[in-house]
């Protein structure tokens, strides 16, 4: 579980930014975003393969120049 040490005297909106950013760091926020809604397994695969292709092609325009 994820935790942040607050020390006395400290603001608040400070350790809320830390907070986030160890959540970021350790991709809870991603994660839990991913399982808000249920995808069919064609659906995901679907998106797998399209980000795939998009990654495919932006490696080939940046192999180019």
């Amino acid at each position: 579980m994820t935790s942040v040490k607050v020390r006395t005297g400290e603001p608040l909106d400070k350790a809320l930014r830390a907070l986030k950013k160890k959540l970021d760091k350790e991709g809870v926020m991603k994660a839990a975003k991913a399982h808000r809604f249920y995808d069919k397994p064609s659906v995901k695969s679907r998106a797998k393969s399209k980000a795939a292709q998009k990654y495919k092609k932006v490696k080939k325009v940046r192999a180019i120049r």
